[in-house]
């Protein structure tokens, strides 16, 4: 077993599941064993690939397998093959209980090794939610990112790490059991790329630091603030594309998850959840949503980038969706029906 870096609460276990795939467990106490995957399975073969599109200058996977992916089983904890083994039940997970659980993705967006996709089981509770999660256990969570943004970023080819999670059928998750998933791209994505070189022409125009004055505005102005810790500052930004988003920023200047302190980990936790809790209020029903983490890339411009974490739902009203159509899916023009100070001040008073 070897541990997490010192400012980690989480204890590392590590196994393999039968077609070779890698498992970890990560707990609060010690003592874990890793359980043994009886199933038999044939060596996992994908036959994913990047291409580059030459007008956008971006690249995009191509990863066929994945239509046959497992997707929302009828028969709910029964079939799911996120919950926990047990007599009569073998799944993904071959131990009877876990609390965070790590495991290379059995249908991945990438694969033939060009980058790298995981699965993060929150809980091994089929019906739990991340937001219902004790603090500790949230600090648990955010201790496995962690490490495993570390452990993604020594890997060859790898340029930068995303965790995440999609929550909701709405969302189009697959499978409805708690989890979030890790990726190791083999390429710095779009969107960090245009807000590194956003960065950089800040930089050079003021000699400022674009992210840190962002936020310094946001405290100051205080219209967007939905809440604010010791270390932490929530706030729907300025030009939000979404009907509900909220972004979290760490007040001190850090690249990614693993740079982050015990206090500031244990805070984070605090204040993730309790931005969940005003998201779930928000129509009064749980709120289909996407939690982003934006990291600095392995390599790459990591002086200019800073950690946060985009959160934000794709519903409108309590039951209308906001759908990407001609001006946002063909131009990427977002048109967004509702105001950033309505949104901030409707969760200030969900609070």
């Amino acid at each position: 077993m070897t541990q997490a870096p010192p400012t980690s609460t989480a204890r590392r276990t590590a196994g393999r599941l039968s077609d070779g795939r890698e498992i970890l467990w990560y707990d609060a106490a010690p003592g874990r064993v890793a359980g043994v995957d009886g199933r038999g399975l044939p060596q996992v073969h994908t036959v994913s690939e990047i291409r580059y599109d030459e007008l956008l200058d971006e690249w995009v996977a191509i990863a066929s397998h994945r239509q046959t992916r497992t997707f929302q089983p009828s028969g709910g904890a029964d079939q799911c093959p996120l919950c926990p083994t047990i007599p009569g039940r073998v799944t993904e997970v071959p131990t009877p209980d876990y609390e965070t659980v790590v495991f290379e993705n059995r249908f991945p967006s990438f694969s033939g090794g060009v980058g790298r996709c995981e699965v993060v089981c929150f809980t091994s509770d089929h019906y739990g939610r991340f937001g219902a999660l004790p603090p500790d256990r949230v600090r648990l969570v955010i201790d496995t990112l962690a490490d495993r943004t570390a452990a993604l970023s020594e890997l060859p080819g790898v340029e930068q790490v995303f965790p995440f999670e999609n929550r909701g059928a709405e969302i189009g998750v697959t499978l409805a059991h708690p989890h979030g998933q890790i990726y190791g791209y083999p390429f710095v994505t779009p969107r960090t790329r245009q807000q590194l070189e956003s960065a950089r022409r800040y930089r050079v125009r003021t000699r400022g630091d674009l992210y840190a004055d962002l936020l310094d505005r946001e405290r100051t102005d205080g219209a967007r603030v939905v809440a604010e810790t010791a270390h932490w500052t929530a706030f729907v930004p300025n030009a939000a594309r979404w009907p509900i988003e909220v972004h979290l920023y760490p007040h001190r200047d850090v690249r990614d998850l693993p740079e982050l302190t015990g206090p500031e980990r244990t805070d984070l936790a605090e204040m993730w959840l309790d931005v969940l809790a005003r998201l779930e209020l928000f129509h009064d029903r749980p709120l289909p949503y996407i939690a982003a983490w934006h990291q600095a890339p392995v390599r790459q411009d990591r002086h200019l980038a800073r950690l946060h974490l985009e959160l934000f739902s794709i519903l409108r009203t309590p039951t209308k969706i906001k759908y990407l159509a001609g001006s946002e899916s063909a131009m990427g023009v977002f048109i967004n029906d509702t105001t950033p100070e309505d949104v901030a001040a409707r969760l200030r008073e969900l609070g």
